[in-house]
This record gives C-alpha cells, structure tokens and sequence, in this order.
C-alpha cells in the first residue's frame, strides 16, 4: 500500500499522463506496473539520494554533493577533462520518450561517433543516477530535446563544473512559436495540445541558448534556429545504421519469399503516419489517390499508423487496408511487402524542417519513395534514380501511374534507393551526413 501511495505523488501522476499522451495508455500502464515491482522489491526509483549515494539538501539532487565540495574548497575541476584526455567520451542526456527519436537522434550515436574513435552513452533525462554517472566520465555533454526545468538546469551547472563543452541537439523547431502557429497539421488535433507546444517553445529556447552550439537534423531546421540562437550551428542529419541496414534486408528477404510462394498480388502503395494531424499532408495527393485506384481494381492502398478511416471514400474500402502502429520490425515487414511509398508534406515553415526518416525507413527494405520537394526529404531521394519527387508538373497521379505500369523499374528504383543508403547514407562523419565542422569541434 505504501509503495502504492508513493506513485500517486503529483509528479508520478504527471508523468503518467505524459507518457500516456505520447506512447499510449497501455504503455504507461506497464511502466506503472514495472515501478511497482521495483518498489516491492526495495528498489524504489524515486529515492535518488539513496541510489546515488548523494544527499540532494535542496530540490536539486547534487546539491548536497556541490555544497560539500566547495565547503573542502574542491568545487572546480583543474582542467577541462577533453584537454586532458586523448579519447573523447560523449554522454548524452534527452527526452528518450519518442521511439523513432531515441532511435534516429540517440542510440545511432555511438556508432556514428565511433566512426572518430569517440565513445558514447546516454540515459533519459530523468534517470537521475545514470545521467550524473555518464557527466563524470564524458569530455563532452549533448542534451537532446530538453526544455527548461529543474533537471536540465541541474545538468548544466554539473557540466560547467567539469568544464565539459555542451551541445544542444534537436530535430523538430520545438522552439519556435511562429513554426507551430502555422503548422497546417495542428488544424485537426486538440486545440490544447497546439497551445502547449506553444507555451513549451520558450522553454526549449532557454536551454538551446544555455549550451555552445547546436547540432539541427536538416538544412531547413538550421536555418530556421539562425532567427533565435546566436550560437555555432552544425548539421548532423539522420542515416542508416547497421542494425537498420541489416533489418531492412532481413524484411525485404522475407518479403521476397512471402511473393515467390503467394505468387502475383496487387501493385500496392504505402503510406506510414507517424503521429496524429499527417491526414493534411494526405490532403496533397487525396483526389490523385482515389483516381489511381479507381483506375483498376488490382491496386491497393495500405495506411501505417494513426489516420482517420473516413478520410477516404466508401466504394474504395476493398482497395485500402490500415495497419495500427506496431514495431519496427513490423513496421519494415509491411514497408517490405509494398511496391512504393508516398510521402506528401504540406509546405509550412514546420515541414520545411522535416527530415528524411521516413525515406531512409523506405530505402532499407529497397522500397521506392515518392515524395513531396519540402524539408529534406528532395534531398535523399535522387529523381528518376533513387525515387521521385513530385512537383514541377509531376503530378502524383502521373508518378504512381509510371511506378504501376512498369514494376521491372519500380523494383530498380527501390534496389538503387538501398544501395544509396549504404553509400552515402550511412555512418560517417562528413557530408552528407555531418558537418565536418562538427566532428573537428568534438574530436579535436
């Protein structure tokens, strides 16, 4: 009862609703269940100051640790540990809660940097005892996708202690009021949803200011920070990495297999949503859509993820099949069963910041993109050669009516958007990947 108690704390219940907010009540509703077998066990995770062995003295939990290393007059470091130290240690601290986030802007780190022959770790920003264990070990500290709080500023007063440089990652203009006050998909979600992105902006703002630099996803998000942080910005996009590029051909294996034994199946298109509003970005290719498939029967439409059912007429419902949100396995098991995929994205200052991860997603099980020319997505997908790009007087209609009428070249396109990914799109610390700048900002 008493564990019970301790996780009806306001802050526990704030949690909750954000988790179940952003990765679903069934989600939440394990984690709950697995803090409470934690507590049971004697091992409860509110309890930092026992965990790390560190008495807080204060609403933040280095506090008494600060205050007893000023009192011995040991309080600063005598050199920055990257001076003294060959090899670079990263550690980076962030809102891990968003899969494709994590996956993309976190754990694909370590390989990436490994490419230099620098070291990485990361905990969520509020395992409170891993994110203070990496800081004493690390040269430098990334805080991805953190906003203003408590935690954030206890961090940073941590890495300026150690004189650690700090860099501040991000891949969305979370930032930016301007960005989601004319985001098109805001028109379909919650009003009060919209207007807490809007309120956090400044938040985020507060800590991207606090750090050295910023590392953004894309050109268009670059740019876009130039209109609110003086400080150095670098490039560093998403790519594939090895476990990505390795499951991408496992699905596209067993894709193949699957056709061989099923024999010959519809031409089918595939569109993945990621989070809930992408219904306006369809809004672009709609009318080109139902005119394709309209036009023979043996075509299918197949829907990943969040997207209302009655966006779409009635008369086509034999020719459109939705999969609900899944793993990633899954996830690449049906981009891998298809024969193309569409991404439109409406042109607003948000989407101009998009990256390609959904291209990239494509490209892995050998998949050809066709794809709006807004963020970055023009720009990992080659026209003609890797996929193509609609616009320019390339209609959707035209483009999905090229891609059905000659499957030969279809599947090309998609081996040729696979063998790109590994070429130019995997991990390495240069263009087009990562500024150079960069990499000689944390290596040397």
């Amino acid at each position: 009862m008493k564990s019970l108690l301790h996780f009806l704390r306001p802050a526990y219940l704030r949690r909750f609703r954000e988790v179940a907010r952003q990765e679903g009540l069934r989600v939440a509703l394990r984690k709950v269940a697995r803090h409470l077998m934690l507590a049971r066990r004697g091992h409860s995770p509110s309890e930092t100051a026992r965990i790390t062995g560190l008495q807080t003295g204060g609403r933040h939990a280095l506090t008494g640790f600060w205050t007893e290393i000023a009192r011995g007059e040991a309080f600063h470091v005598t050199a920055a540990p990257a001076s003294l130290r060959r090899r670079r240690r990263i550690a980076v601290i962030g809102d891990l809660n968003l899969p494709q986030c994590r996956k993309y802007r976190v754990e694909q780190l370590q390989e990436l940097w490994r490419v230099g022959g620098a070291e990485l770790d990361y905990a969520h920003f509020q395992d409170i005892p891993r994110a203070i264990s990496i800081l004493q070990t690390a040269t430098h500290l990334l805080l991805y996708r953190l906003r203003s709080s408590d935690l954030a500023s206890m961090y940073l007063y941590e890495a300026r202690r150690l004189r650690l440089p700090v860099v501040y990652d991000i891949d969305d203009p979370l930032f930016s009021v301007p960005a989601y006050e004319t985001y098109g998909n805001m028109e379909v979600v919650d009003p009060g949803l919209k207007q807490h992105f809007v309120e956090e902006a400044p938040g985020y703002l507060e800590v991207m200011n606090g750090c050295d630099a910023v590392s953004l996803s894309t050109p268009g998000l670059l740019e876009h920070a130039r209109l609110f942080t003086p400080r150095p910005l670098f490039l560093r996009r998403n790519y594939a990495d090895r476990e990505s590029l390795e499951a991408g051909a496992a699905a596209r294996g067993r894709a193949r297999a699957e056709t061989k034994e099923g024999g010959a199946r519809p031409f089918t298109v595939v569109f993945a949503s990621g989070s809930q509003g992408h219904e306006v970005d369809f809004r672009l290719l709609r009318d080109h859509m139902i005119a394709f498939l309209r036009a023979r029967s043996d075509r299918r439409l197949l829907i990943l993820g969040h997207f209302p059912q009655d966006t779409l007429p009635e008369d086509l419902e034999g020719q459109i099949h939705y999969e609900p949100f899944t793993t990633y396995t899954r996830y690449l098991q049906h981009l891998a069963a298809a024969d193309c995929a569409v991404m439109p994205l409406a042109d607003d200052p948000f989407n101009r910041c998009k990256s390609a991860v959904r291209v990239i997603d494509a490209a892995s099980v050998g998949l050809a993109s066709v794809v709006s020319d807004v963020g970055d997505l023009a720009a990992v997908v080659r026209h003609g050669r890797t996929g193509l790009v609609a616009g320019q007087g390339n209609s959707w209609r035209d483009l999905l009516e090229e891609l059905a009428l000659d499957r030969s070249r279809t599947a090309e396109i998609g081996a040729e958007a696979r063998r790109d990914l590994e070429k130019r799109w995997s991990a390495r610390l240069e263009a087009p990947v990562m500024d150079t700048d960069f990499a000689r900002w944390v290596l040397e």
